[in-house]
C-alpha cells in the first residue's frame, strides 16, 4: 500500500475485501476537528461491525456517498451496482414503474466494501426482507431548532415517560448529527400506516401538553424555536439512519446508542461520539435486551386513547 492509489487488502471475517485508496482524505481536519482517510473509516466499521451488524442484517440500505469525501459531490445510492461481488446480498424491492435492487449488510465483508465505496452513513429500513411490510421499529426523531442541547434533552425525558405511561420499551441514540432518537421495538404485525399513526397520535398528544416547546410542523418556517417530533421515517419505504454509522460531517460523529442515564451528562451532545471512540461506547451495551421485547400497539392504544381522547 502506497499513497492514495495504493490498494490494501482487508481481512473481514471469512473474506478479503481490497480497499482502494486507503490514504483518501474523507473527513479534511479545520480547526478543532481531526483528519481522517477512508482507511481510517474502514477500520472503524470493521472493529464495530459486531455491534452494527445486528441493526442491519436483513434490512434494505439507501447509501449515502461520498467519493470524493465531504468537499465533494455527494449521493444517495438506492440500487446495487453491477460491480458489487456476488456475495453481496440484494433485496429485489417492488416500486413504481419498476424494481429497486437494494443492498442488504448481512457481514462484515459487505461493511467494509461500503467504506471502501465512500459510503460514509448507511440508512435502513424500519423493516426487514420477508415482512417488508412490517415494521419492527418506531422512529422518533427530535430535532431541534437550534444548537442548544438543552431542549433535545427535555424532549427526550417527555417522549420517554410518556412511552413509559404506554408501557412501551423505549431506546436512545444521538444522531451524530443535531438531536437524538427515540427508538421503540415492534413485534412486528403492525403495517407502516398503523405505526405512522399510532407514532402521529404520541406526538400530537405530547405537542397538546407542551405546545410552547414542541411541535409536529413539518415546514421549518411554522416552528419558531420549539423543537420539531418529527415522525415522517415511520412510512414504507423510508429509512433512518443505522446505530454506528458515521455521518458525513467534519470530525466523523457517529450515531450512537446510549441509555436514559445518560442524558444527565453534561457533556452529552449529538455529535458527543466519533470513529475515534464509538465502539468504547458500543462495549458498554446500553441497549442491551431492549430490542428483543417487541411489542404490539394493542395495549399501547387503549392507553393512549384514555390519556388523550383520541377515541381510535
Amino acid at each position: 500500500m502506497s499513497g492514495e492509489d495504493g490498494v490494501r487488502s482487508v481481512r473481514a471475517g471469512r473474506r478479503t475485501v481490497e480497499v482502494h485508496r486507503p490514504e483518501k482524505v474523507l473527513f479534511p481536519g479545520d480547526g478543532g476537528t481531526k483528519e481522517y482517510t477512508k482507511a481510517d473509516l474502514v477500520d472503524y466499521y470493521r472493529s464495530v461491525a459486531p455491534f452494527m451488524l445486528p441493526h442491519l442484517r436483513g434490512r434494505p440500505l439507501m447509501l449515502e456517498r461520498h467519493p470524493d469525501g465531504l468537499d465533494g459531490p455527494r449521493f444517495m445510492q438506492k440500487n446495487t451496482p453491477e460491480s458489487y461481488p456476488d456475495w453481496v446480498t440484494r433485496i429485489e424491492v417492488p416500486k413504481e414503474g419498476g424494481t429497486v435492487r437494494h443492498t442488504v449488510c448481512d457481514d462484515t465483508a459487505t461493511l467494509v466494501l461500503l467504506a471502501d465505496q465512500a459510503a460514509l452513513t448507511l440508512h435502513r429500513w424500519l423493516s426487514r426482507t420477508g415482512r417488508l411490510d412490517r415494521p419492527d421499529r418506531m422512529v422518533f426523531d427530535l430535532d431541534p431548532a437550534g444548537d442548544d442541547f438543552g431542549p433535545v434533552r427535555e424532549a427526550a425525558r417527555l417522549l420517554g415517560e410518556l412511552l413509559d405511561e404506554l408501557h412501551l420499551p423505549s431506546a436512545l441514540m444521538t444522531t451524530g448529527s443535531r438531536g437524538l432518537h427515540v427508538i421503540v421495538p415492534l413485534n412486528g404485525r403492525h403495517d407502516f400506516d398503523e405505526v405512522r399513526e399510532f407514532s402521529r397520535d404520541v406526538a400530537d398528544t405530547l405537542v397538546a401538553a407542551h405546545p410552547d416547546r414542541l411541535t409536529t410542523a413539518a415546514r421549518k418556517k411554522d416552528r419558531g424555536d420549539r423543537l420539531y417530533l418529527d415522525i415522517q421515517r415511520n412510512a414504507y419505504a423510508q429509512t433512518t439512519v443505522v446505530p454506528f454509522t458515521v455521518r458525513a460531517r467534519p470530525g466523523a460523529p457517529v450515531a450512537v446508542p446510549i441509555g436514559w442515564s445518560e442524558l444527565d451528562d453534561p457533556e452529552l451532545h449529538a455529535r458527543r461520539w466519533t470513529i475515534t471512540d464509538a465502539v468504547d461506547q458500543a462495549r458498554t451495551d446500553p441497549w442491551a435486551g431492549l430490542l428483543g421485547r417487541g411489542r404490539a400497539l394493542g395495549p399501547a392504544r387503549r392507553r393512549l386513547n384514555a390519556l388523550s381522547g383520541h377515541g381510535k
